[in-house]
């Protein structure tokens, strides 16, 4: 993405500021969201053990001939592989099935803590990290206890957390303690998953005033904000639009706007189960 600036994690690894999210489609429809992206100016691509279509991201990466060096490519650890042999295998799973020699960020999905697991991941994590399967290790779903644990047992602190977070969810503390501990917040589901946030009154005056569209002026907020979103899309216009937002500036007022727009967690519909229970 030229003349777009870069984030820099806590070990001095650069990451673009905005990426394509690839949860949910299959393998051929992700091939395809993945070349196109890349074609049209993306270099960050999240995919997931989860998701099940490494895959396909693995064939849109070798199918738009674009340099390694220029890309960054993040995956994660699904909860029924967490341990520390299962990890290691774990990534060597994803590698091949990602056709490449390395990711520059790898995740924790989600912490389980009824399993227990995610410290002893974590040691398995910094050894890959030392074996340069790696450029950088975090965490995906993780609350300040969370990162507390790991804070105990590791002298590596994650260099993200990906969490949930839109003008609906901004989830102030956890972005909060993330900055004070230097990690990175990484923004899932950054429209939103109802649907409507698009079409409240204060983003569609706000992307009128600027000549923009609303997903860009959410977009935009997420970036303002110093967060890296993934935003998924399959058309190729949407996905051309999701990168111009880094032409105009909200300002405070545009932000305390959108500020409003803040919804109790209680009252959220959401798809994703607690992190206490799934196993993902």
């Amino acid at each position: 993405m030229l003349g777009v600036p870069v984030m820099t994690l806590n070990n001095g690894v650069q990451m673009p500021p905005l990426g394509l999210g690839t949860a949910g489609p299959a393998d051929d429809e992700t091939r395809r969201r993945v070349r196109e992206a890349l074609n049209v100016g993306y270099r960050l691509i999240d995919t997931a053990s989860k998701y099940g279509n490494e895959v396909g991201v693995g064939q849109g990466i070798a199918d738009s001939g674009i340099s390694r060096d220029e890309l960054f490519v993040g995956t994660k650890l699904r909860g029924s592989e967490q341990g520390r042999a299962s990890t290691k295998k774990a990534l060597e799973a994803s590698l091949r099935r990602l056709q490449l020699d390395y990711v520059d960020l790898y995740l924790i999905h989600w912490p389980l803590p009824r399993l227990d697991l995610y410290v002893e991941s974590w040691g398995a994590m910094e050894e890959l990290l030392t074996e340069g399967k790696t450029r950088a290790i975090g965490v995906s779903n993780f609350l300040a206890e969370h990162l507390d644990r790991l804070a105990v047992s590791s002298s590596i602190v994650p260099a993200v957390n990906q969490i949930e977070l839109h003008p609906r969810l901004p989830q102030r503390e956890q972005r909060a303690d993330n900055a004070r501990r230097g990690i990175l917040t990484q923004s899932w589901s950054p429209l939103a998953r109802a649907g409507d946030l698009l079409d409240e009154a204060v983003v569609a005056s706000t992307a009128s005033r600027y000549g923009k569209t609303p997903v860009q002026v959410i977009l935009r907020w997420h970036v303002q904000l110093g967060l890296v979103p993934i935003p998924k899309s399959g058309n190729t216009n949407r996905l051309r639009q999701n990168l111009e937002v880094f032409d105009f500036e909200l300002t405070d007022d545009d932000l305390a706007a959108i500020a409003t727009l803040e919804t109790p967690r209680t009252h959220l519909q959401t798809l994703t189960t607690s992190p206490h229970t799934v196993i993902a």
